[in-house]
């Protein structure tokens, strides 16, 4: 049986080339690629693969609680099993969350619930810790507060900038990530 996942991404799509890569030709179909960004290099990568896109703009101020309902529609017509944010920067409202809660996961560049929001390397180099990394967990209502389904450390060097770590978490990131939804996709 095919496990049919939808990707929502806002930028280059590096997470999403990881699961790309990783399913292609596997019980793990890539559904749908959706993006509130419509020039996000993310949706070019899908095009790419052969996998179908939707953009569902969110333009400042616009009605967000109709923005997530739209988003929700969008998502729903694919009939995931399963959501994944990867690297989506939006959050994801009540109506989006009746329909896929439970289901929708995303990655964080921090070891959460440490450093939650958009910084999480660069906090976590200003608070000087030796160890970080990237966490994969279930979205709920809150930033970055869901429930934590799997993390993977990362070291902290001394000579470490906020890109030098960012670039070492992602590709922790991306492993996990395609582990996460391949456990996911077996359970």
């Amino acid at each position: 049986m095919t496990y049919r996942v939808v990707v929502l991404v806002s930028g280059a799509g590096t997470l999403l080339q990881s699961l790309l890569d990783s399913f292609t030709g596997t019980d793990v179909d890539i559904v749908a690629v959706g993006s509130e960004v419509p020039d996000a290099l993310g949706l070019d990568r899908a095009r790419r693969a052969g996998v179908p896109t939707f953009v569902e703009p969110l333009v400042k101020g616009d009605d967000r609680a109709a923005w997530d309902e739209r988003l929700a529609d969008d998502v729903a017509s694919f009939e995931p099993d399963l959501v994944v944010c990867a690297g989506f920067m939006k959050i994801l409202g009540p109506a989006f969350l009746a329909r896929f809660g439970g289901r929708t996961i995303n990655s964080h560049p921090a070891l959460l619930p440490s450093f939650p929001g958009v910084h999480g390397p660069r906090d976590a180099l200003a608070h000087g810790v030796k160890v970080t990394g990237t966490t994969i967990f279930m979205v709920d209502a809150g930033v970055d507060t869901g429930r934590i389904i799997d993390q993977r450390a990362v070291r902290v060097l001394d000579d470490d900038t906020v890109e030098t770590l960012h670039e070492r978490i992602k590709v922790a990131e991306r492993e996990l990530l395609v582990q996460v939804v391949r456990d996911l996709s077996q359970s």
